[in-house]
This record gives structure tokens, C-alpha cells and sequence, in this order.
């Protein structure tokens, strides 16, 4: 926790929230790879099922911004936080907004339009 009061103190106000989150983020992701392995990293264990192998750097889009995490590969199996969904990379507000733009009937060539206006 200290370290990440320090490392909020040296961010930019604006990245402050951005870096909590995938701080938070990354923390759960561990957790969840932690209890999945049955041992935290180098620790040994009887419940270990198999071991991390390098990690997979997947970007995650948030309101908050992009999120660079890490998720654990494993030798043997395969492992994927519950937090994040597979194959996708927007944010659920993003994902509603297309949905209600879809259920209203706007064309393409509104959106088109409006693009062009800005």
C-alpha cells in the first residue's frame, strides 16, 4: 500500500485515477491466479497445480483509461481473471452506447455525418 501512495505521489493529477485502477486491477488478477494455482510465485506448496510461465500483456480500455495488465501463463493449462471478459477491449459504457444507438435506428451515415460536423 505504501508503495502505491508513492507511486500516486509521483503520477500527474490526471493519471492518478488511471494508475489506482490498474493497480487494483493487477492486485485481483494475482489473487485470482494465486488461488487458481493453489501458491503464490516461488512458493512451494502440496496444492500447487502447476506453475506461471511469463506473463501476457494485455491492454484493457476503461473509462479511465487503458489499463496495461499482466496475466500469468501457466506451464500447464490454462488461466483467465473473472474480472475481464475474453475478446474484449471496450469499456461497458462504450458497449451500451452502440446498443442504444442500434435500438433508436442510427444509420452509419448519421454517425458519418456527425463525425464530419466535429
Amino acid at each position: 500500500m505504501v508503495d502505491l501512495l508513492a507511486q500516486l505521489k509521483l503520477t500527474e493529477v490526471t493519471d492518478r485515477i488511471r494508475v489506482a485502477t490498474e493497480t487494483l486491477y493487477q492486485e485481483l488478477i494475482d489473487a485470482e491466479a494465486t488461488a487458481f494455482i493453489g501458491a503464490s510465485p516461488f512458493e512451494r506448496s502440496e496444492e500447487r497445480i502447476t506453475h506461471r510461465n511469463g506473463t501476457r500483456p494485455p491492454v484493457l480500455t476503461t473509462t479511465a483509461g487503458e489499463l496495461d495488465l499482466k496475466i500469468p501463463k501457466l506451464r500447464a493449462g490454462t488461466f483467465f481473471p473473472a474480472l475481464l471478459e475474453r475478446r474484449r477491449r471496450t469499456d461497458l459504457a462504450l458497449f451500451a452506447v452502440v446498443m442504444e444507438a442500434y435500438l433508436h435506428g442510427v444509420s452509419t451515415r448519421k454517425v458519418d455525418d456527425l463525425v464530419k460536423a466535429l
